[in-house]
């Protein structure tokens, strides 16, 4: 009886692969089609140059800052050189007990205002405003610690447009960055409510004065694996179920929404240790809820640029973050899992997240233990054994290149051929280890939101971006 339970479960886990790997392959397939069609069609010298004041909507764009002393200045300084018509900026200020607000007082020549404040969305205690004349465009909220989202929507409270940009505090935005993160909206304004973004790795690269002045990969082989991990994550995960209109997570580190739209959902919860993902899924609840016609779309050009944890304890920290929100959001809205009102979100979008992005590493990690000590005391043979190796480490090599080349084909960010050899050296490196260690931590994770329902944010130490030799 126990033999049979075990070769069943074999069964499952090389079940789960097939399953798993062929989505992943339709994914990348449509990623392709749609990443290639981008590129074909869109010049960006005639769209950007027909870019008018009455054709962009302005743009509020909101930076939660906890303790960011290390890289706010640059960050701020990336948005004030945005290449768009009518932008403001707002730093929210979660009460920091390092130098941020500091920084940004004495950086940006900022003084107290008297800011009339209307809660449109309920938060903690604002304690005060700084503007300044150098920099117009730039609003300082100082208010009582109360976490990142509690934070966005003082920001969403304070802002003037009808549309809003959430940037994560650490990352460096390309010129054209809103240009491109609006052009979904600006083709169809009713139809897309929210459009994310492409975040890209700057560890390794140089920041000065605001810019990305120097692209190079990082030196250290955990920041290297994690270029490879991004890249396959947005370029054909996110791509590829944009294409479906099945996309329930945007990064907030670089988020487009529609103002209206997320203050009639309720704007952002402050009990969920992933805001982001938890206001996507409600908006596709919203939405549907009201048979509107909408798209949350990804647009897949390279336009933020954000750190990455260097160490496995932030490392750790981050993606047990990550998987434990991702298990809260989907708990959160069960009620909608293969419900036929919410049509492929209910029956495709939370199914997929439930079943391979959260379940998936719990059953690859079991994989590991019982699918081996089956081929060891002999209860699966050595066909059985290999088919299973091929399908949990060789193809997920294969899809780690395809989206290096799909990266080299399409944007090739890292212009260098060695650079190229690296990313693909990396690509086949991160899958002995790197992707087991994943997995039993998100493994973990999943156990802690089973067993202990106490969820808190586990704050990320950053370095710092790096600068240029002469600047250092």
């Amino acid at each position: 009886m126990i033999i049979s339970l075990i070769l069943w479960f074999n069964y499952l886990v090389l079940a789960y692969y097939f399953a798993a790997n062929g989505i992943y392959l339709v994914l990348l397939i449509l990623a392709s089609g749609t990443i290639l069609s981008h590129l074909s069609r869109l010049e960006y010298a005639r769209y950007q140059g027909a870019m008018h004041d009455s054709v962009a909507p302005p743009v509020s764009v909101i930076v939660a800052a906890y303790n960011e002393e290390a890289n706010i200045i640059d960050s701020v300084r990336s948005l004030l050189k945005l290449d768009y018509p009518d932008f403001e900026i707002i730093v929210v200020n979660d009460g920091s007990n390092d130098g941020t607000l500091s920084k940004l007082i004495e950086g940006f020549g900022l003084k107290r205002a008297n800011v009339i404040y209307r809660q449109a969305l309920r938060t903690s205690r604002v304690h005060g405003f700084y503007l300044g004349e150098a920099a117009p465009r730039l609003v300082v909220v100082d208010k009582a610690h109360a976490g990142k989202a509690d934070s966005l929507n003082v920001g969403i409270n304070v802002s003037r447009a009808p549309y809003f940009c959430s940037v994560d505090a650490d990352s460096v935005l390309e010129e054209k960055a809103l240009l491109r993160l609006m052009r979904p909206i600006i083709e169809a304004p009713d139809l897309v409510h929210a459009t994310g973004g492409i975040v890209r790795l700057v560890n390794g690269s140089s920041v000065a004065d605001g810019r990305l002045v120097d692209i190079r990969l990082p030196k250290d082989s955990l920041s290297l694996i994690q270029v490879v991990e991004y890249i396959r994550s947005f370029l054909f995960g996110r791509a590829g179920l944009s294409v479906l209109n099945s996309l329930l997570v945007i990064s907030g580190t670089f988020s487009m929404f529609q103002k209206k739209s997320v203050l009639a959902a309720g704007g952002y919860k402050t009990n969920m240790v992933t805001e982001d993902m938890e206001l996507v899924v409600r908006l596709h609840k919203h939405l549907r809820d009201h048979k509107r016609k909408y798209r949350i779309t990804f647009v897949p050009d390279p336009i933020c640029w954000t750190e990455a944890p260097k160490d496995l304890a932030m490392l750790k920290k981050q993606r047990s973050r990550w998987h434990t929100g991702l298990a809260a959001s989907i708990y959160m809205y069960k009620s909608m899992l293969f419900n036929y009102r919410y049509g492929r979100i209910g029956f495709f979008a939370l199914p997929y997240q439930l079943l391979v992005e959260l379940i998936g590493p719990v059953i690859e990690v079991a994989g590991y233990v019982v699918v081996t000590a089956s081929f060891a005391f002999g209860i699966v043979d050595r066909h059985f054994f290999m088919l299973f190796v091929v399908m949990a480490i060789l193809v997920g090599i294969f899809f780690s290149i395809a989206a290096v080349l799909l990266e080299e084909i399409s944007y090739r960010r890292y212009p260098k051929f060695r650079d190229t050899f690296k990313l693909l050296a990396y690509s086949v490196l991160e899958n002995f280890g790197y992707r087991q260690m994943l997995s039993l931590w998100r493994t973990q994770a999943v156990l802690k939101f089973l067993f202990s329902r106490n969820q808190k944010w586990e704050v990320v130490r950053k370095r710092g971006f790096s600068k240029p030799a002469k600047e250092a």
